[in-house]
């Protein structure tokens, strides 16, 4: 097998890995001040940092080709067509513009071997706006509501954990960077 098509498989593999590692995510739940948290954002940003935009936003829509099948992958183990459709459906379409947002800040820096920490930050953050303003977006639309309400409900409990699952995410990239194990 030429080296093309290993790092080919190789970026397949991590493509696949990321797409369930996001649905494993949606399964982990951290309950905190009666609001659950799952850890799935943690995956989508991170599958950015690794896979780039493309391969990042791909893994996204792998995952959710999933749960739209009949699979159990979405948050609580919900699946199908309607959870897109329902008021939380939003936030999946938000995962794909987080995840290419999010591979923007290490788009060309792993062959460079740099360490673009800031880059990161940034670029998560711009990742996670774009999550929560879809998702926020159609939970109005969903539950009648004003953007403002909706904001206070879909987005605002979450925001300070989803700057440590950033920072989370951010400190996995690196770390699995430094020990080789991300695809070429």
């Amino acid at each position: 097998m030429t080296t093309c098509a290993i790092s080919s498989t190789h970026r397949l593999v991590w493509t696949a890995a990321m797409a369930a590692l996001t649905a494993v995510g949606a399964f982990i739940s951290i309950p905190l001040f009666g609001v659950p948290f799952s850890m799935q954002t943690l995956f989508v940003i991170l599958a950015g940092f690794v896979l780039g935009p493309g391969h990042g936003a791909a893994a996204m829509l792998l995952y959710i080709a999933a749960g739209a099948a009949g699979l159990p992958v979405f948050a609580g183990g919900a699946a199908g067509i309607g959870v897109l459709l329902g008021p939380t459906g939003g936030y999946l379409p938000g995962f794909v513009c987080c995840a290419a947002l999010a591979g923007l800040a290490t788009s060309g820096a792993v062959e460079q071997g740099r360490t673009p920490w800031l880059r990161c930050l940034l670029l998560g953050m711009a990742g996670l706006a774009a999550l929560y303003a879809l998702g926020v977006t159609r939970l109005a639309y969903v539950i009648d509501a004003d953007w403002f309400h909706a904001f206070a409900v879909g987005a605002l409990p979450f925001l300070p954990v989803s700057l440590v699952k950033l920072i989370l995410a951010t400190a996995a990239f690196h770390s699995l960077r430094k020990q080789g194990l991300l695809p070429r």
